[in-house]
């Protein structure tokens, strides 16, 4: 007897949810009967396939999103850090710097010392934060951003081995298909 998806999604799974695809051994056992249709099963583990490859674009856009991401994380601590360091070491100096109003224009800002900082969290919202609180947030976000990206790899790692898993399978079957063709051919003959 042929497996269904919903069988297939049932098997095991890896830690964030995605499932292991079986690996058929005996494919005449997986079938149910020498004899039986393999039409089914072949459908079935395309279906299969193509759950996985549409997990796996979604995960792409997600480390793509996430890759572009990291790094401004770290160039905002890596300021926010720059103030808090000036600040306890009392330097009087404000800082002249350059920063990107837009892709094409640039604009040269005094920055005295300050207390508070302004960061934007997205959806147009921007908040003021006490620099430690700044510092504290942005070094929770990367930890989070590293983290999740960390587990998007895995994960697409994870999926690309069971897509090459239900191929095999799919091969294994079709292949006894054309050979049990063959044989009912030489029988006739």
């Amino acid at each position: 007897m042929a497996a269904s998806t919903e069988e297939i999604a049932k098997l095991e799974e890896n830690p964030r949810g995605i499932p292991r695809a079986p690996f058929v051994q005996d494919v005449e056992k997986h079938l149910g009967s020498p004899d039986a249709e393999v039409e089914s099963s072949i459908r079935a583990f395309q279906e299969a396939i193509s759950k996985y490859k549409y997990m796996e674009n979604n995960l792409m856009q997600r480390k793509k999103g996430l890759e572009e991401k990291i790094p401004d994380i770290k160039k905002t601590l890596a300021m926010v850090q720059l103030l808090q360091d000036r600040k306890n070491n009392e330097t009087s100096d404000p800082i002249t710097s350059t920063f990107e109003l837009n892709d094409t224009l640039w604009a040269e800002a005094v920055v005295d010392d300050t207390d508070e900082v302004y960061l934007w969290l997205g959806a147009n919202v921007m908040l003021s934060y006490p620099i430690p609180d700044a510092l504290a947030l942005l070094q929770t976000k990367l930890k989070g951003a590293q983290t999740n990206l960390k587990g998007i790899t895995d994960d697409l790692e994870f999926i690309r081995e069971q897509v090459t898993v239900m191929e095999v399978n799919t091969a294994r079957v079709y292949n006894f298909d054309v050979r049990r063709r063959r044989q009912k051919g030489l029988t006739k003959s």
